[in-house]
């Protein structure tokens, strides 16, 4: 049996300001017209014996998940909930001991949800490879041969081959992010390759390496499966348990210490995606060497990544930038400085800002909200509700809303009253008033909300029943 788990945890924060903590990179079209988190599960179709995959995620991002899933056609075997990030090592351990209730011989191949794979092909094939040193009982990681001297990604030295699996090979070493010198010195080598991040091991292999390496990382994990529960398709893992678990990868708890490590090496047309200058090299450009996306004017340009998610954006007589514009924010970067950009997120969680954490427009499960204007005493939203979706039957205690349908059909519960509204119909919820909006169309329903009071917070909200289990 051969188990891909898909690693959904990660924020993308130096693809900010387009990657946001409640709407990160894997969930967004990058590199095609479908998202980094599409295109693993849609890979695994090039692997051999694989089966549906598990998905491991934040708690915060699982409705957003298992839609884009569904759009991909991709049933998942199932979708864990972290309540808290941890890195690598617990959310497999979790993946692992799963597994292992049902099939404790079972390979797993593990797999970042946000990377770029361009040659499926060569990724299955190198899997075939994988599958035999982890059924003899290795930890195998995969090594991409280097295109250049990258200070960004870890490597791999590897040793001498493996018995009795051909193309895989002992690892000798792990090199930590190197500098420029020694980056170079290791791509000239021709015995190092980027730590790509994906890995290949039996279930109960990484459960008995974990629990001679890692044993907290082991006993966190197991409490917090035990103690799950279930929440509508999602399998939530009991909190204080999984906070319990030390943050740390898979790297540094088991692969760095243990004497079964191997590597397979690979040349598949990877990219982690992890900054705008790898995007950039990953995108088909212009003959200038330019990536322009969206409402851009360039004149003169070479070399630079330009996007625009909305206004026009011109660039006259500039070379070797990464400009990126939202709604609400705009990142102005020289290219080879691509990697500092987290630097500006945490500036602003330091100053407690919220243009890292999420987007204008909100996604939620039923559709999305979008603020358009704001002032002491009221706001105005859009929002779009999908069809046959219907928001929590709610109350708040310190805002009245007034909505108005501007495309689609309403149905509004208003205390014990049912009506519906359409285009260029309103009504009025006073404060202290049970209320649901819904769609009951064919068509995406449209609606201008208007609040206005004393306080305007998400959290005034008082849920009475939910479709989505919040």
């Amino acid at each position: 049996m051969l188990q891909p788990v898909i690693l959904s945890g990660g924020s993308g924060t130096r693809l900010w300001p387009l990657s946001r903590a409640l709407y990160p990179k894997q969930l967004l079209a990058l590199t095609s017209a479908q998202t980094l988190l599409q295109e693993t599960a849609l890979r695994l179709r090039a692997v051999a014996g694989a089966t549906a995959p598990l998905v491991v995620c934040n708690h915060e991002h699982r409705f957003l998940i298992a839609e884009q899933l569904l759009e991909a056609g991709v049933e998942p075997a199932g979708i864990v909930l972290e309540p808290v990030g941890r890195n690598t090592a617990p959310a497999v351990a979790v993946a692992s001991l799963r597994a292992a209730t049902t099939a404790p011989d079972a390979v797993l191949l593990v797999l970042p949800a946000d990377h770029q794979i361009r040659d499926p092909a060569a990724f299955g094939a190198a899997v075939a490879v994988g599958v035999r040193a982890a059924e003899a009982g290795r930890l195998v990681t995969f090594g991409v041969r280097p295109q250049c001297a990258e200070t960004g990604y870890g490597y791999i030295e590897q040793g001498s081959a493996l018995d009795g699996v051909d193309g895989a090979f002992e690892v000798a070493r792990f090199v930590e992010k190197p500098s420029l010198a020694v980056a170079e010195s290791l791509v000239a080598s021709g015995t190092h390759y980027w730590n790509s991040g994906i890995f290949m091991f039996r279930a109960n292999a990484f459960l008995a390496a974990l629990e001679r390496h890692a044993p907290a990382v082991l006993a966190a994990a197991r409490d917090a499966l035990e103690g799950a529960t279930r929440d509508l398709d999602f399998t939530r893992l009991e909190a204080e348990a999984f906070k319990r678990a030390p943050s740390i990868s898979i790297d540094y708890a088991v692969m760095e210490k243990t004497d079964r490590a191997a590597v397979v090496p690979v040349e598949m047309g990877w990219s982690d995606v992890g900054s705008w200058s790898a995007l950039w090299e990953q995108s088909e450009k212009t003959a200038e060497g330019n990536v322009l996306i969206g409402d851009v004017y360039a004149h003169d340009v070479a070399g630079s990544f330009i996007r625009s998610d909305g206004r026009l954006l011109a660039a006259i007589g500039v070379s070797d930038l990464i400009v990126v514009e939202t709604q609400d924010a705009t990142l102005i970067a020289s290219k080879d400085r691509a990697q500092d950009v987290k630097g500006a997120v945490e500036h602003l969680e330091k100053n407690a800002r919220s243009e890292h954490i999420t987007h204008v427009r909100v996604h939620r499960p039923w559709g999305w909200y979008q603020g358009m204007d704001a002032g002491p005493g009221f706001q105005v939203k859009r929002l779009m509700l999908k069809p046959g979706a219907k928001l929590s039957l709610q109350r708040h205690r310190r805002r009245a809303e007034h909505w108005v349908v501007v495309s689609g059909k309403a149905r509004v519960t208003r205390e014990r009253d049912v009506f519906e509204l359409f285009p260029n119909q309103s009504t009025y919820i006073p404060p202290e008033t049970r209320h649901r909006l819904e769609n009951p169309g064919r068509e995406p329903l449209y609606v201008v909300e208007v609040q206005s009071g004393e306080y305007l917070g998400e959290d005034d909200i008082e849920r009475f029943d939910d479709d989505y289990g919040r």
